[in-house]
């Protein structure tokens, strides 16, 4: 039966609807690559780390396209024998979502794993950090981007090299010659332990 005009359910669909629905198409077959790093240092490490990654596969707008293998790591920032060491990856995204909310679920993320924020470099359960977001630098404090850090972090640039060895760090240059500069001290591979990708 088809409505008739008359019918107060059928009302015209405002324009400005219209172009915000077009204009959330646009974005959706559009989406950018982002690289995300992953640490934890207490706890179940591994646990925490594929927790992490599943939590991110689960976001709308947003698909774990690789995680790279696991590093152990001397904490960083910190005298090494004041904390655990930590086990570090990193996961290459294709998102939707724009910065600042892809920022929103990495700390929903890390609260899930009840990270605390007490100190600057101390312990936590899990890290979260936008590494890059497309080509995007910005130096708006909430999130500057790239990582204002990761050019200089082995434990950021050694296990992203493994997962797109062409990869480019706006701004810095080539991940391989980021990664050569820097130096591989205080990097141990752990080829013994696995992140999945999310079916």
């Amino acid at each position: 039966m088809k409505p008739s005009q008359s019918d107060p359910t059928v009302q015209p669909v405002p324009a400005s609807v219209v172009e915000t629905v077009d204009a959330a198409d646009t974005t959706l077959s559009n989406p950018r690559w982002a690289v995300v790093a992953l640490g934890a240092n207490l706890g179940n490490r591994l646990e925490n780390l594929q927790g992490a990654v599943d939590a991110l596969a689960d976001t709308p707008g947003l698909r774990v396209k690789a995680v790279s293998p696991v590093y152990e790591t001397e904490p960083w920032g910190v005298d090494p024998d004041s904390q655990p060491s930590y086990l570090n990856a990193v996961a290459v995204l294709r998102t939707t979502l724009p910065p600042s909310s892809l920022l929103e679920r990495a700390q929903a993320v890390e609260e899930a794993f009840h990270r605390v924020r007490d100190e600057r470099w101390g312990a936590r359960t899990l890290d979260v950090d936008i590494v890059s977001y497309a080509d995007v630098v910005s130096d708006d404090p909430v999130l500057t981007l790239p990582h204002p850090r990761a050019h200089q972090r082995a434990f950021v640039l050694a296990p992203w090299h493994d997962v797109d060895p062409e990869a480019q760090l706006p701004g810095h240059g080539a991940v391989t010659a980021l990664l050569a500069a820097v130096g591989p001290t205080g990097l141990t591979p752990r080829p013994d332990l696995e992140l999945r990708l999310p079916e």
